[in-house]
């Protein structure tokens, strides 16, 4: 059986991608902040929550030893944990605005991977799903016929510039894992005011790398249609 660890798993996309693969048969661990709605939200679904703040290493490196003690090894990880941070007039935007959205979108994937790490190195086909944007991407978000290219969201599109290069550096890293950054596209989320697709569409795109075979692609940034440019 498939054991998944999601970070910021107890609402929106994490909770339908949790949805999604606990239907099909996954061991899902559900990873989140907020003990009262993690443990609510794995409870709903048949999943095991499993606290975890990716901004702190205390946190993440506690999540990581409870995978240790009970499943005893990982095979798909997806970073999904983000935050929007600021938005509004360019002037308003500090550089603290700039480290909150790093500390979370950024520092937290690599804080979090560098944790499980070694227990997705005991799976035999070792996955890692990245949740980027395609606000991250210079070509959408230059392309006028994108809704990517409507929006202008610094921070946040800054940092998922950087975890789609980090994905591809991953998978330079780490060439016996699937290592990929995901795009659900315009989502209605919180982060988008209740604007976009589904969040069962959305999710689309995070199941199908979380479910790829062991000789499927790796280092891309893809959406529910198939490969995006960076």
């Amino acid at each position: 059986m498939t054991t998944t660890f999601i970070t910021g798993a107890n609402r929106s996309l994490g909770l339908e991608t949790a949805h999604r693969l606990v239907e099909i048969g996954h061991t899902v661990l559900l990873g989140a902040r907020d003990p009262e709605l993690g443990h609510a939200a794995a409870a709903s679904l048949g999943a095991r929550f499993v606290p975890i703040d990716v901004t702190d290493d205390a946190s993440v490196a506690a999540a990581a030893a409870d995978v240790a003690a009970h499943e005893g090894s990982l095979d798909v990880l997806i970073n999904n944990a983000g935050i929007l941070g600021r938005v509004g007039p360019v002037d308003d935007y500090t550089a603290a605005d700039m480290a909150e959205v790093l500390q979370v979108n950024v520092t937290g994937v690599v804080r979090v991977t560098h944790a499980f790490l070694p227990l997705l190195r005991r799976s035999a086909h070792p996955v890692i799903v990245n949740v980027s944007s395609g606000m991250g991407s210079f070509g959408l978000t230059q392309d006028p016929d994108r809704i990517e290219s409507r929006y202008s969201l610094p921070l946040y599109s800054a940092a998922k510039a950087a975890v789609t290069m980090l994905t591809t550096q991953y998978a330079r890293e780490l060439p016996d894992f699937r290592v990929n950054a995901a795009d659900p596209g315009q989502t209605a989320t919180d982060f988008t005011g209740g604007l976009g697709h589904s969040v069962a569409t959305g999710a689309e795109a995070i199941v199908a790398l979380a479910t790829i075979a062991p000789d499927g692609p790796t280092g891309r940034l893809m959406d529910r249609s198939g490969p995006l440019p960076w």
